[in-house]
């Protein structure tokens, strides 16, 4: 079903249906959903129709109405984890905390990422002041691997700032965004304000390019992302792309190994490596790079996968799709074809006792090539693989780390800042952590890219950034009384 204006209904006349099969259970059927064309566009005028009277609404009205959202999503987070966890196959624990993220985007937006967007004076000029506009209409494009903590990461700030939404939600996870669009009718958001429209890529496509629409704020990969830009190329629309990462982490001779294996075996696996901060590769000194290997080898030949509920729990699920499995393996066949590349760890596809889904277990490989002669070294992968990389130097490592497309995130292991501090002058990338994994974005920090990772436009906190427009105001003195005449005049 379709949220629009105000209204969950199937679409009148569907162009076609989603079924929505679990990843973690090809048996297991949460759902057919119809999808129509038409439907954009009756969600987008109900958006445009909405908009002005929303804006109109002082802040703290605002505020409220997005309370009450979050409260009834908060009222039901169990149940919404475990449609998460049937949905895209996210372990049940993971689940949880997708929910727990979906709950305190609302805080972190209303009590800080307001005040990035609240009207000031510029100082030592009278009657001059900065203030921000809704754009209007906004678009949210949603991905797959959290189908709900990052759909809603653009949708909070959006509404918060006086747009209005509608929201095109992954096809892989149709169920999640027919929860999200229920608790939003139950918290009472006036119709219109946020719009829900289920489909394939073409509703997608169909939405960005609309003519009603001011803005199109997408988490996806940079293929997606270059679609956007093409729809949206004779347009003034606001753009907000997240769209993905190569990542590497960095292990200096001095860094304590068992922590640098298990932050990167963590980061490289979780969520079936279908992170865009996921590590994919690791670069180690010389002088520590056998010890670092073994205990990474040790613990990815740990990790357990398995269905989401069960007991005792799995570290991780399935791939989400069909497709995301195919991607995978064929990554994997490059990997095993490619000069330089070795094995230490197969990954395999296997199954959750008696039920069929897309799962399969990690994989490590050593990698003496750099990223820009391999397609596997250079691309998203999007699974639960990582590569090893021996480099004399960390200036070898820096260089390596910056030899691809992307630039999201970074990890450092050492002891040192100095160290440290040298490493992130060096790195290209939005987000630089250090001795600590390149995934588990703070909600309270800007999250984004360079290169094709984003167009700098960092989400988390920094949200309210790209969904209002800065506005300067000159005030002047309302009569003539006082007014100096220039020459001539």
């Amino acid at each position: 079903m379709n949220l629009v204006a105000g209204t969950l209904a199937a679409p009148a006349s569907p162009d076609g249906e989603l079924e929505d099969r679990s990843p973690a259970d090809l048996g297991d059927v949460l759902g057919r959903f119809p999808w129509a064309l038409a439907d954009v566009d009756r969600a987008v005028e109900a958006a445009r129709v909405a908009q002005p009277r929303w804006a109109a609404k002082p802040l703290p009205e605002r505020a409220s109405a997005l309370l009450r959202f979050r409260d009834v999503i908060a009222s039901r987070k169990e149940a919404i984890a475990r449609i998460i966890a049937r949905d895209v196959g996210k372990p049940l624990w993971e689940a949880r905390t997708e929910v727990d993220a979906v709950v305190a985007k609302f805080a972190a937006t209303l009590d800080e990422g307001m005040k990035l967007v609240a009207p000031f004076d510029a100082p030592g000029q009278a009657g001059a002041e900065c203030r921000f506009k809704p754009h209007g209409v906004l678009a949210v494009l949603g991905p797959f691997n959290f189908p709900m903590h990052l759909a809603n990461g653009h949708v909070v700030p959006a509404l918060a700032c006086g747009n209005t939404v509608v929201l095109k939600p992954s096809e892989i996870a149709p169920a999640v965004a027919l929860e999200y669009a229920r608790a939003a009718v139950d918290a009472g958001l006036p119709p219109g304000v946020l719009n829900v429209v289920q489909g394939p890529g073409a509703v997608g496509a169909r939405l960005a390019g609309h003519a009603g629409v001011d803005g199109v704020l997408l988490t996806g990969s940079w293929a997606v992302g270059q679609e956007v830009k093409r729809a949206t190329f004779d347009s003034a629309k606001v753009l907000a792309l997240e769209l993905g990462g190569k990542n590497a982490a960095l292990v200096a001779a001095d860094a304590d190994l068992d922590k640098a294996a298990h932050d990167v075996a963590f980061a490289a696996f979780v969520t079936a490596g279908q992170r865009c901060t996921a590590t994919s590769r690791v670069l180690v000194e010389g002088a520590v790079a056998e010890e670092f290997t073994q205990r990474l080898v040790a613990r990815a030949r740990r990790i357990v996968v398995g269905h989401p509920f069960d007991e005792p729990a799995p570290f991780s699920g399935p791939l989400a799709s069909a497709a995301a499995l195919a991607k995978f393996s064929a990554g994997l066949d490059v990997a095993r074809k490619t000069e330089g590349v070795s094995e230490l760890v197969a990954s395999r596809f296997v199954t959750a006792g008696a039920r069929r889904g897309y799962y399969v277990t990690p994989s490590v490989h050593v990698a003496q090539r750099r990223p820009s002669e391999t397609p596997y070294l250079g691309e998203e992968l999007f699974g639960p693989d990582v590569a090893v990389t021996v480099v004399s130097d960390l200036d070898e490592a820096i260089a390596l780390a910056n030899d691809v497309p992307y630039g999201l995130a970074a990890s450092v292991f050492t002891r040192s800042e100095a160290t440290f501090e040298r490493c992130y002058a060096g790195l290209e990338a939005g987000c630089i952590n250090w001795n600590a994994p390149t995934v588990g974005s703070s909600s309270r920090l800007p999250f984004g890219g360079v290169k094709r990772s984003g167009n700098h436009r960092p989400a988390a906190l920094w949200s309210a950034l790209y969904c209002a427009s800065p506005v300067a105001v000159m005030r002047g003195a309302p009569t003539m009384d006082g007014v100096t005449l220039l020459p001539g005049m």
